[in-house]
């Protein structure tokens, strides 16, 4: 793809790092953290992340391609300087370029993908043949304050966002889908950890955005069309009539999905159509307890990804539904 330039990118709102877009999380990044900016994908920006790691945390890598990986079962943080503030952490097993060295530091470089929306582009940014990225933000995306405790979050109540307000994400370890405002009130439906899965409605001015049969904004979308572009379609509204077949419990290596996390498995069109995963929040997983293998449903869903990293598989959280009476 062609590129008509170099330039540095800020993420204002914290954000995963990814082997590829809408590919494995290698790191998550800190709002503020600064980069190279070499390429951009559609909605994601390549970039190159650098910083300091400590040299206890570091390997010496058997991938010919890189110098170093990280060995701390935990991750590692990534800073500014030897000794200095924390700008991400990146996971076990992350494979790095070798920079530089001081007594106990390691500079240390990697290239992956951000998503576009998520960074401030300065003035000498890269744009590439598709078009322009998302513009910048007409003031600073607020930083997510520190999580908070069980009393102020409980499921089934209201918590405020606080002074900086928090970044919403598709998933535990998705990408930011919205900011919310300072101050701002939304309901707990969930938690998972210092995580809480929130729920908030709002109105949006698309005076010139057409709805399908259904209801939903947009041109409607099948999983082909997800798989063809998963980050376009990330965060997208579909309605699609699904013939059920199980419910699941997410295990550790599928990724997109938080560890025990209940979802769907069912077939769009019928026995011969590809699968899809439907996410069910913990509030209304006793709604779907009773359905019956191979009966058929109108599920309302937002796309979390048009295709999972283990399977390819279109994953949906769910909105609503309704069983099929025909």
């Amino acid at each position: 793809m062609p590129i008509q330039g170099q330039g540095r990118g800020t993420l204002s709102t914290e954000e995963n790092f990814r082997r590829a877009p809408n590919g494995e999380v290698l790191a998550r990044v800190d709002a503020g953290a600064t980069f190279a900016v070499v390429g951009q994908d559609g909605n994601w920006l390549e970039v190159d992340l650098t910083g300091w790691m400590w040299t206890r945390s570091l390997q010496v890598s058997e991938d010919p391609g890189f110098a170093l990986v990280v060995s701390e079962p935990e991750g590692e943080n990534l800073r500014d300087g030897p000794r200095g503030a924390v700008v991400g952490r990146l996971g076990r097993g992350t494979l790095l370029d070798e920079v530089s060295r001081e007594p106990g530091w390691i500079q240390v470089s990697r290239r992956g993908f951000l998503w576009a929306p998520s960074v401030d582009l300065g003035p000498e940014a890269i744009r590439s043949s598709m078009g322009d990225p998302e513009p910048t933000r007409e003031s600073p995306a607020p930083q997510a304050p520190t999580p908070a405790g069980p009393s102020s979050s409980r499921p089934g109540g209201f918590t405020a966002t606080g002074e900086r307000g928090v970044a919403i994400l598709t998933a535990i370890d998705g990408d930011t889908l919205a900011v919310t405002v300072p101050n701002s009130e939304v309901e707990v439906t969930a938690r998972e950890g210092n995580w809480v899965r929130v729920r908030l409605e709002g109105w949006a001015w698309m005076p010139d955005t057409p709805m399908d049969e259904t209801g939903v904004e947009g041109p409607s979308l099948e999983p082909d069309d997800l798989a063809r572009d998963p980050a376009a379609s990330s965060g997208r509204v579909v309605s699609w009539r699904l013939q059920f077949i199980s419910l699941e419990q997410a295990e550790a290596v599928r990724t997109d999905f938080y560890e025990g996390e209940p979802f769907l498995l069912v077939r769009y069109g019928g026995d011969a159509g590809p699968f899809v995963y439907v996410a069910v929040p913990t509030d209304r997983l006793s709604s779907v307890e009773g359905l019956i293998p191979l009966e058929y449903l109108t599920v309302t869903a937002r796309v979390r990804t048009g295709a999972s990293v283990l399977t390819g598989t279109p994953i949906l959280d769910l909105l609503s539904f309704e069983r099929d009476r025909r």
